[in-house]
Parts: structure tokens; sequence; C-alpha cells
């Protein structure tokens, strides 16, 4: 069984809706973290280096880092369709989106939050806004989900981003309905009854 080790209403919510689209026999281990309001705090029962969710633990193996739970997650449940396997035909654009995520739209989203996003040294390693929303956009345009014709774990993870942030997507038709379909799926509603904080 895989143990999920989450902070309600935190990075660590997209993984169950990740499990819940795999089908996954798996626990979750609740655990404190540090807020932006000053309260929470690191949690000694969290096995992740620096204290942070989501953090996954399968077979006594730890996965941390969002990109690398939805790459392992995709792969774990090969029947559940979150990911192109080895070899088929689609899956170079899926781990692309997958480091994408990770290495270009979180920090851009992060640094836009800090008023840092219009540094030129930082739009040369990391693009800027503008560039990120064309790219999420031409993607859309061209079909269904963000790698491609059918959902996948990228779509988990950038669709995400909404729930915390809408203004950090861009503000497109395209946009709105794959939020639309991404949001209308029963692995969702059954991710976000799950994520009430203790005491509800």
């Amino acid at each position: 069984m895989l143990t999920l080790y989450h902070a309600p209403r935190s990075r660590s919510s997209r993984m169950l809706w990740l499990l819940e689209e795999a089908g996954a026999d798996y626990r979750v281990e609740t655990v404190t973290i540090p807020r932006p309001d000053g309260s929470g705090g690191p949690d000694p029962r969290n096995p992740h280096p620096e204290k942070k969710v989501p953090l996954l633990v399968d077979d006594g193996e730890a996965i941390w880092e969002s990109a690398a739970i939805a790459l392992y997650i995709g792969d774990a449940f090969p029947e559940a369709g979150l990911a192109p396997r080895i070899g088929e035909r689609g899956r170079g654009t899926y781990v692309s989106w997958l480091a994408y995520y990770a290495g270009v739209v979180e920090p851009v989203i992060v640094l836009g939050f800090l008023g840092l996003g219009d540094r030129p040294e930082l739009r040369a390693t990391f693009r800027g806004r503008d560039e990120m929303h064309a790219r999420l956009v031409a993607a859309l345009s061209e079909h269904p989900y963000v790698a491609g014709d059918r959902f996948t774990a990228a779509d988990v993870l950038f669709a995400s981003v909404a729930h915390w942030a809408r203004e950090a997507l861009p503000a497109d038709g395209v946009v709105e309905d794959w939020l639309a379909r991404c949001n209308a799926r029963p692995a969702l509603a059954r991710a976000r009854a799950k994520d009430e904080p203790p005491g509800g």
C-alpha cells in the first residue's frame, strides 16, 4: 500500500486527486507544515527531508517533489491511462510537460507573486509569465489536454494551480474549457472530500 504524507489544502492535495485517478490503494498520513498565516510547523513524523509535502512512500521507498510523484504514479498504474508508456507515442511530450511544470511554471508563478518576475536574469532562466501562458494556450488550442488528446498526470499538476491561484493561469477560453473538463472529473470530487483538515 502507498502512503501519502499530506497536509490538507496544500500542494499535496493534488496528489490525493492523482491517487484517486489511479485507483490506487493508499493511506493518508496527515502532517503539519508551516502555513502563511504563521500556524502549523514542521512535523517530526514527516519523513520528507525538508518536512514538506507531498511525499509518497511505496514499499519503504520515498518519492518527493510533485513532478516526480506524478511520474511515479502514472507509471505505477498503467491501467489508469494517466501516462503514455515508455516507447509509446506521446511519452516524450508528456515527460517534457512534467519537467516544464517543475522547472518553469512553479518558478514563474512564485517569482511573480514575489514581484521578481520581470528581472531579466530570472526571465532568461525561467521565462516569463507571458511566455508560460502562451505555451499553455498553444497546447490547449491544439488538443483537449496539456500533453495531447487524453487526460494525464500532467493535467493534474497544471489544473491544480487554478485551485489555489486561478490568476496564475491564462485567462483564455481554451484554458477555461480545459479547467472545466478537469474539474468535472469524479476523482477530483473524491479527493476534495478527503482533503478536509482535522475538525473540518
